[in-house]
């Protein structure tokens, strides 16, 4: 007999689900992502203030995924802003690690936003909305999802 079951929402008006994605392009792509996934590991095991869910998948051999439910935009702020969140920013911000990545944000009150960084070619929202640098009063997820 199928089972069917649905979710009561209603107890979480500030959702957010963010998809992140971090994509090997050259061998030491695959350092970076051993990094990270050592990090992830740690979030699974002691998960930081508001983080409800977090799941891990594969979109190819060299692209991992990872779906993260939060219960506000506060509490997905205050982990991107502290360690270890802001160390990992900081080395892949450094440059040239062979690796991309990206993330879609997408809020229950119907905001959106994305960001693309060393990607081969679009993904996402990429795919068919047109293209925003992430700089000045676009640099942040808050901002980008509140400019309509």
């Amino acid at each position: 007999m199928q089972v069917r079951q649905s979710v009561d929402l209603d107890v979480y008006p500030d959702l957010i689900v963010i998809l992140l994605g971090f994509r090997v392009s050259r061998l030491r792509g695959l350092l970076s992502l051993l990094r990270i996934g050592r990090g992830l590991r740690r979030i699974e095991r002691d998960p930081p203030e508001g983080l409800l869910g977090h799941e891990q998948f594969l979109f190819a051999w060299n692209h991992i995924g990872i779906r993260q439910y939060w219960r506000d935009l506060d509490s997905l702020e205050r982990f991107t802003c502290a360690m270890p969140h802001i160390g990992w920013w900081r080395d892949f911000a450094r440059g040239d690690g062979g690796a991309g990545f990206w993330h879609e944000t997408y809020s229950r009150n119907g905001m959106m936003e994305a960001v693309y960084i060393d990607m081969p070619q679009p993904i996402g929202f990429g795919r068919f909305a047109p293209p925003l640098a992430p700089v000045g009063p676009f640099l942040s997820a808050r901002s980008r999802m509140k400019r309509t």
